[in-house]
């Protein structure tokens, strides 16, 4: 066996099933040539970015590490955006890339730079497997990526490191880990039972299989409005929550009148750059104490969550919050989120038509949302069952996310329709995408809310009373662009003809653009209304 093969078979022990990548010519071919043996499926993308961004949407999906194969030097350099929403994001991803011997490093210059030094802040660990023992050092960075904050981890690999030979290798071993719980458990009991109208605020730890149940358990016991970050949604039904979280003005009506604040899973990657405000007690339920913070909270729990929530639950009484005190903040916070535009399509009628007709033909498809004033519709009116029914970059909050982060999800669960909710400045960073998804005939949809402009950027110009400049562009066809790759493509201008792309979108079974040239006179009233 060699280093190559070791590896590839470390992976595939822990589950993995998938790599995503654009390979080199150096240990990229010794990598897929080990994963062919063992029956790893590759799926080539058109960029390093995307890859990045499929296995981390993947990891998320699965629990299981991501994997992405590039080459060296521009391989990596272009990895590094996707890098970063693995690391704020907080998804397992191990980076598998290409580098020079050193030999090499004796006289050649080209491509090279220090590749570690460039990854050092948006990866966990930087390796290159030479140790004596490198099977203990693969389980080792397995588990590192997975341990919370979950993050990407780097292994640069050369073709002389890659083919290196070793000799007996032990089997992995995972050893079981003891569940302590935290020694302030009844101080976090006691302040649980004190409480009378208690708030629970739920973040991404919470998408966990054991933790939504302990978390759906304790929020039934509780009976109070409860509220989920963009990550989050789906953890809680949206049938039963009050709506989301973001640290921002559209939430402050409903968690100003506690008197308890539970936060489960809260990690504050995800919160908007404004002050906690809020002066109610903080109980805090998180996999680790996260530094920076924007609250001290009262008593802080840290450790396995469902364990936590189980033994809370036990504690947890009925709130005195009324049901019609429930529905009257909820629907409070859909009001002010509603999208006063004035043109013939906006932004929520885009979403809530497709939520309309998907339900019509019998499918709950998952969806994908990049960063941009779409997003603001698309997570407040889209319903949301399960974790993960959306998939959205919110710590990183990156742009070009939403389609690669689609294909991921295609390929994983391929029985589920996925909706990629784009911008058309998102859709035309990672257009070359489209040509994935094309070749991969792939079963998704990407909506995209065509306004010719970085609409977002546009209303911070014009709460910085600048001059709206350099922020639009003519309106690309992407509807043409798809169908040129080999997929169907629609373009609209009314809702009448955005039903009917969409009718025949769900019907189709591959790879679907609507463009939706859409009206943005609203988005800044609803930012405002949101953030404030």
């Amino acid at each position: 066996m060699n280093v190559a093969e070791l590896l590839i078979g470390r992976l595939y022990a822990r589950g993995v099933r998938r790599i995503y990548g654009l390979p080199g010519g150096g240990s990229s071919l010794d990598l897929l040539a080990a994963a062919a043996d063992v029956g790893i499926e590759f799926v080539l993308v058109r960029s390093e970015n995307a890859a990045v961004m499929m296995a981390a949407a993947e990891a998320e999906l699965s629990g299981v590490p991501g994997v992405v194969i590039t080459t060296k030097g521009p391989g990596v350099a272009n990895a590094v955006n996707g890098l970063a929403y693995a690391s704020l994001d907080r998804s397992p991803v191990v980076f598998l890339c290409d580098g020079f011997d050193d030999e090499e490093r004796g006289f050649v210059t080209h491509q090279v730079f220090d590749q570690a030094g460039v990854l050092a802040p948006v990866t966990k660990a930087y390796s290159t497997l030479r140790s004596a023992n490198p099977a203990a050092e693969i389980d080792a960075l397995l588990t590192l990526a997975l341990a919370a904050p979950a993050g990407p981890v780097c292994i640069e690999l050369t073709s002389q490191g890659a083919r290196r030979q070793l000799g007996q290798v032990s089997d992995i071993v995972n050893p079981a880990l003891d569940t302590v719980l935290a020694p302030t458990l009844s101080s976090a009991c006691d302040l649980l039972k004190q409480a009378r109208r208690p708030v629970v605020l739920i973040g991404l730890e919470a998408r966990e299989p054991a933790a939504a149940a302990a978390t759906r358990e304790l929020v039934a016991r509780l009976d109070c409005p409860v509220l989920t970050t963009y990550k989050a949604k789906g953890v809680v039904s949206d049938a039963h929550c009050t709506g989301l979280f973001t640290c921002g003005a559209a939430e402050y009506e409903c968690v100003s009148r506690a008197d308890l604040i539970v936060c489960v899973g809260l990690d504050p990657v995800e919160l908007i750059r404004k002050r906690w405000t809020y002066t109610a007690p903080v109980l805090d339920v998180a996999t680790l104490r996260h530094e920076p913070h924007y609250v001290s909270p009262t008593v802080g729990l840290y450790g396995p969550i469902s364990a936590h929530l189980t033994a809370l639950a036990q504690s947890a009484v009925r709130s005195q919050w009324s049901a019609e005190q429930i529905l009257a903040l909820r629907a409070g916070m859909t009001a002010r989120l509603q999208y006063q535009g004035s043109g013939a399509i906006g932004p929520q009628a885009v979403v809530e038509i497709m939520v309309r007709e998907a339900s019509s033909a019998g499918v709950h498809p998952r969806i994908t949302v990049d960063a941009g004033a779409h997003m603001f519709s698309a997570m407040a009116f889209w319903p949301c069952e399960q974790p993960n029914d959306v998939l959205i970059s919110n710590g990183l909050a990156t742009m070009a996310f939403a389609l690669p982060a689609a294909i991921a999800s295609a390929h994983y669960q391929p029985d589920r329709p996925v909706v990629a909710f784009t911008g058309d400045g998102g859709l035309l960073m990672c257009m070359g995408e489209l040509s994935t998804a094309a070749a991969q005939a792939a079963t998704l949809i990407v909506v995209v809310f065509n306004d010719a402009a970085l609409s977002l950027i546009a209303i911070k110009q014009q709460e910085g009373g600048v001059p709206e400049n350099a922020v639009a562009w003519t309106h690309p066809d992407f509807a043409a662009v798809m169908r040129g790759l080999g997929g169907a493509g629609y373009r609209v201008t009314s809702c009448a003809e955005y039903r009917s792309a969409v009718a025949a979108a769900l019907s189709h079974g591959g790879p679907t653009v609507i463009d939706v040239v859409v009206d943005a006179t609203g988005y800044a009233a609803q930012l405002a209304a949101l953030r404030g």
